[in-house]
């Protein structure tokens, strides 16, 4: 089961990274292997927002589409993410962001196993490679959207 975690500081603010990690229906312009991104609803969740939202990963041969529920933590920067149904035997992530001086920490931390044992071992394979890509795509965005460092 691939688990990932990361710790980086960007030069942008906290507010600044959680919009655009919050922002789900934009994915397909900038994620790699993210082909389409529907949002199904938001609604209102005590004091956060709760998305349903559907992402369709296309990786090589194998495209596959699947639902994920993301609770969106306006009030303390952070977007936790559960795998709803689709390809996976489970997935969760979490992103939080809090400001420090220069710019923001960003921690990312996920964890997945694929259903499908050829695609679990396919990804394996550049698993660790995948997850830096994914996190240099949002700071590659970042830097797009605010200004470069």
């Amino acid at each position: 089961m691939p688990t990932h975690s990361e710790i980086r500081t960007l030069p942008y603010t906290a507010q600044q990274m959680y919009d655009l990690v919050a922002d789900v229906a934009s994915y397909p312009e900038f994620l790699p292997w993210c082909a389409a991104a529907r949002i199904r609803s938001e609604t209102p969740e005590g004091d956060a927002r709760l998305m349903l939202a559907d992402l369709v990963i296309s990786f090589k041969v194998f495209r596959e589409k699947f639902g994920s529920r993301v609770v969106l933590h306006d009030a303390r920067k952070s977007v936790d993410t559960e795998y709803l149904d689709g390809p996976f035997k489970f997935l969760k992530s979490t992103w939080d962001f809090r400001d420090v001086e220069g710019g923001c920490e960003v921690s990312f931390f996920v964890d997945f196993e694929f259903r499908n044992v050829i695609l679990q071992k396919a990804i394996g394979l550049v698993f660790d490679e995948a997850m830096h890509r994914i996190v240099r795509a949002f700071e590659t965005r970042a830097a797009k959207l605010y200004g470069a460092a």
